[in-house]
C-alpha cells in the first residue's frame, strides 16, 4: 500500500534595507513538497491487523518561503512643527531664498520652538507664503 503525504515549507527571512522598517514582502512564494510512503500492510480474514512502513521516497522537494523584512528608517519629523518638518542642519520653506540643505513646503504650524525660524511674523504659522 502507498500513501502520498505533503511536506509543508519553510521560512526564511532577509533584512531589506530598500523596504520600510517592520514592512514584509514575499521575495519566494513557498512550495509544499510531497512523500510517498510504501507500507506493508497484514490482513487475518480480511480485516487489517498490521500496517509497517517499509520505504519512504521524497517525491517533490519543499521550496522555502523567502521574506524580505523592511530595515530603512522612515523619514524622521522635528516634533517642533506639525505635519512633517524634516531634522536637518537647517529647513527653509519651498520657494523661497533659502539654501537649505532641506526645504518644506506649508504652511506648518509651530507647535513647540520655531529652531528653523520659519514663522516670520510669529503667528503660529510658518512657510505661510508658498
Amino acid at each position: 500500500m502507498t500513501e502520498i503525504r505533503s511536506i509543508p515549507f519553510g521560512e526564511r527571512t532577509v533584512k531589506d534595507s530598500s523596504l520600510a522598517k517592520g514592512k514584509r514582502k514575499i521575495r519566494t512564494a513557498g512550495v509544499k513538497g510531497a512523500k510517498t510512503l510504501t507500507y506493508e500492510v497484514t490482513y487475518v480474514d480480511g480485516v487489517q491487523t498490521g500496517k509497517k512502513l517499509v520505504k519512504e521516497v521524497v517525491t517533490k522537494r519543499p521550496v522555502t518561503q523567502v521574506v524580505a523584512v523592511g530595515t530603512k528608517e522612515g523619514r524622521q519629523c522635528d516634533p517642533n512643527y506639525s505635519g512633517c518638518v524634516p531634522i536637518a542642519s537647517d529647513v527653509d520653506c519651498a520657494g523661497g531664498s533659502g539654501d537649505g540643505p532641506a526645504y518644506v513646503s506649508g504652511p506648518v504650524r509651530v507647535i513647540g520652538d520655531d529652531v528653523y525660524r520659519l514663522d516670520h511674523d510669529k503667528d503660529g504659522y510658518g512657510c505661510e507664503d508658498d
